[in-house]
């Protein structure tokens, strides 16, 4: 039995804690059980969202469909070889504490992605990355659910079309495909990366060069930056860091010498969206009832009983600064409703 719940606050399933609502809401622990609520749509022909941890969207309005949340749980070791293990984890699974229980076994390779956010079902859909590492690295299959046909679809990494915080169910599969399984590739003898911004400085500061201590190190630089959304409503980081051509890149050191980067190809550079909007001013810029975080300019918060609509606006606002002042386009990396 299943139980689809009618009117339901949001307010709780959003870490902005945005008061929001939706016509329909339900739990699914299991693919049967998504595929009955999509049954259940297509009956009474209601748009379908699906919600995991809620760290990456912003309700500008109640939602007048169903919205699914899956809480497929699960983590099933299903190839052990002497180099390397396969696990099959379920959508539902909290992220980090999927983290959590790859580096307690000293299981690597997504130990720079400690303290994410979210669901493990988000993990493909955003490719989600930190500290020079991204999803797309381990992922080896992805399961899920066809919305319009109900059918099992399962694709590979390749077929996944990975790309900085993208993949096909971003582009071609949006809003098309339920993801209920992840399968990761994990290594036994794991290569640590370390070279991005000043994680090697704290894991230097924890001794031994371990999984375990590169997990603690981006733990604490992650609570540093970035604040907690118990304690003020926010969705991490809200825009992408753009890519720009070395050219692009080039013309702007020499007006701003001291501007960071990351190369992210032979023909592109990766520029740090925060140092772009703090440039402009609005780092600890408080508007209405919103504003950008004190300590991290990528982040825009709710300081109280902000509206969606507002937190969009004052994003709308930073992006056409920027533009103004680099030329340069920033990109939500949230998903707004």
């Amino acid at each position: 039995m299943i139980e689809i719940k009618k009117d339901y606050p949001l307010k709780s399933r959003n870490t902005f804690g945005l008061d929001a609502y939706t016509r329909f809401y339900v739990e699914a622990s299991k693919a049967d059980k998504i595929s009955f609520s999509l049954n259940y749509a297509s009956y009474y022909n209601l748009p379908v969202m699906i919600l995991g941890g809620g760290s990456n969207i912003l309700f500008t309005k109640n939602y007048e469909g169903l919205i699914i949340r899956p809480t497929i749980q699960g983590i099933e070791i299903i190839e052990d070889a002497p180099e390397t293990v396969t696990v099959r984890v379920g959508a539902g699974i909290n992220w980090d504490s999927f983290v959590e229980w790859t580096v307690s076994r000293g299981f690597g390779g997504l130990e720079n992605l400690s303290y994410i956010p979210g669901d493990v079902g988000a993990s493909p859909i955003q490719n989600i990355g930190a500290y020079g590492v991204e999803a797309k690295d381990t992922i080896i299959k992805v399961e899920g659910l066809n919305i319009i046909t109900k059918k099992k679809v399962e694709l590979t990494n390749s077929e996944c079309q990975f790309d900085y915080r993208f993949s096909i169910f971003k582009g071609e599969l949006k809003h098309r495909v339920i993801v209920t399984h992840v399968h990761f590739k994990l290594s036994k003898k794991p290569s640590l990366i370390t070279h991005y911004g000043n994680l090697d400085e704290e894991i230097e500061k924890l001794g031994e060069r371990t999984i375990q201590t590169v997990r603690n190190a981006v733990i604490k630089i992650r609570k540093q930056k970035l604040p907690e959304p118990t304690e003020i409503g926010n969705a991490g980081s809200f825009f992408k860091n753009p890519l720009v051509k070395t050219s692009v890149f080039k013309a702007l050191q020499n007006k701003y010498e001291k501007v960071p980067s990351y190369t992210a190809s032979d023909t592109q550079v990766k520029i740090p969206a925060g140092w772009l909007i703090e440039q402009c001013g609005w780092k600890g810029k408080k508007v209405g009832s919103c504003g950008v975080h004190q300590n991290q300019a990528l982040v825009l918060v709710n300081y109280g009983e902000a509206k969606g609509s507002e937190i969009l606006n004052l994003a709308h606002q930073i992006q056409k600064s920027v533009h103004e002042q680099f030329g340069i386009e920033l990109e939500m990396e949230v998903n707004v409703v």
